[in-house]
């Protein structure tokens, strides 16, 4: 038995803007990204796989049921989820733990796909009350991977549509504009291959916030220019959006250090020199990947790759 079609598959989902800022209510964009992605499964019913990985799947989606149980048992029909765990259901996903692309936030938005109680339909057109009832419902089933979530990763793998988030509490589906985008534009990953754990950096950087000096450099310089990076891109005013984007990766580079890999700190500190990309995090950092812009994607993939790294185009004019 197996019930996977386009509908259930989940996209593994990438924070373009918003990272660490958006905890302070500056805006956010993130678009769901089809490269990764996942779908619940039953072991040896819909064709081959790694059988380890499924196992360890199913035994760590029991734990997760067990959790639920008693806790979040309105939200999700429990009963019938472990039916199924004994029937050896599994997460079949090619999305990487540990890398910023929403690994359980896909998870959660198939479970509640399959198994959530009262749920409201992933549909074009939703409204704010709706869209505030999922991010509220998606942050209570999130949060026993991080012990805290804002529900906004599982939002945005369930809805797989591009999110203006305007502050916590105001998020909408958006379209991007293409509006002077050339050829050779791109954004663009930068694989780490190293795994990066959110929480330990976040509390790093809330402990930072903690610091008068610190806090006002958040306010009043990283979460003006991060809104200004989402409003020009959005606008498709590319020019404006570099200036803003060169002003966002000095400014990582400068107050965020910590999260950015030391071994890549070099081409970090190149782009913003030759202007030829521009590197910042792609969600807390730590490892897993780098985001790139370019207007000269040929030339930067090029570059990259004869150094022995890693590029993975997402978004490139076709």
């Amino acid at each position: 038995m197996s019930f996977i079609n386009k509908n259930n598959v989940f996209y593994s989902k990438i924070l373009l803007f918003g990272e660490y800022s958006i905890l302070f209510d500056s805006n956010g964009l993130t678009i769901p990204y089809a490269h990764f992605n996942g779908s619940l499964n039953y072991i040896n019913t819909s064709g081959y796989t790694d059988l380890d990985y499924a196992k360890r799947s199913n035994r760590q989606l029991l734990l997760y049921a067990e959790y639920l149980d008693g806790k979040s048992s309105e939200l999700i029909d429990i009963n019938l989820l472990k039916k199924d765990i004994k029937k050896g259901l599994y997460f079949e996903s090619s999305i990487p733990e540990g890398y910023g692309l929403g690994s359980s936030g896909a998870l959660v938005a198939a479970l509640y796909k399959k198994y959530g109680n009262n749920k409201i339909e992933a549909k074009a057109g939703l409204s704010p009350k709706e869209t505030s009832v999922l991010k509220e419902t998606f942050s209570i089933l999130e949060s026993y991977f991080h012990g805290q979530s804002s529900g906004i990763d599982p939002l945005i793998c369930y809805l797989k549509h591009p999110l203006f988030i305007k502050n916590q509490n105001h998020i909408s589906s958006i379209g991007i504009s293409r509006k002077n985008i050339r050829h050779d534009d791109a954004v663009f990953m930068v694989n780490t291959k190293m795994v990066g754990k959110t929480a330990p950096l976040v509390d790093l950087f809330m402990k930072k916030c903690l610091k008068h000096e610190y806090i006002t450099k958040i306010k009043n310089e990283l979460i003006p220019t991060t809104n200004n990076c989402i409003q020009s891109l959005l606008a498709g005013d590319l020019n404006t959006f570099y200036k803003n984007l060169k002003l966002l990766s000095k400014f990582q580079l400068n107050y965020l250090k910590e999260m950015i890999p030391v071994e890549f700190i070099k081409y970090w500190e190149k782009g913003i020199t030759n202007n030829d990309y521009l590197l910042k995090l792609c969600g807390s950092g730590g490892g897993g990947y780098l985001l790139g812009f370019t207007r000269q994607f040929s030339k930067v993939k090029k570059d990259f790759t004869a150094k022995g790294l890693e590029i993975i185009p997402v978004y490139q004019e076709f």
